[in-house]
């Protein structure tokens, strides 16, 4: 699956339930029910530059994941950026790498994320 905004958002709606799994992101909490997706999301993911992946890069600021690891832009809004990454901690692929209260201290008070597909 070719790593694509409109997939992400599309996925990301989809799987909003009030008893999934609830994950913190940059916007608040979110539950999420990913079951049979899982493969999908982690084909997502795997198009990230390898500064994301936890065994090649360790992590990477979030304000780089709007770039495939082709160098080709998938999305222009960090909403959807947050999305991937929601579905990505949901279905055990991806972290936040330092808790929230830490944020701060990363440029643009963004967080680090390592995903491991």
């Amino acid at each position: 699956m070719k790593l694509s905004a409109n997939r992400v958002e599309e996925l990301f709606s989809g799987s909003l339930s009030e008893t999934g799994t609830v994950v913190e992101g940059l916007q608040g909490n979110y539950a999420l029910d990913i079951a049979g997706h899982e493969d999908e999301i982690k084909a997502m993911l795997s198009e990230l530059p390898d500064e994301f992946h936890a065994k090649r890069g360790g992590g990477w600021s979030f304000l780089n994941a709007c770039n495939t690891r082709d160098g080709e832009q998938w999305t222009g809004m960090h909403q959807t950026m947050e999305q991937l990454f929601v579905l990505g901690i949901a279905a055990g692929l991806a972290k936040w790498l330092m808790p929230r209260d830490m944020w701060s201290a990363f440029p643009g008070g963004m967080p680090y994320v390592s995903v491991d597909v």
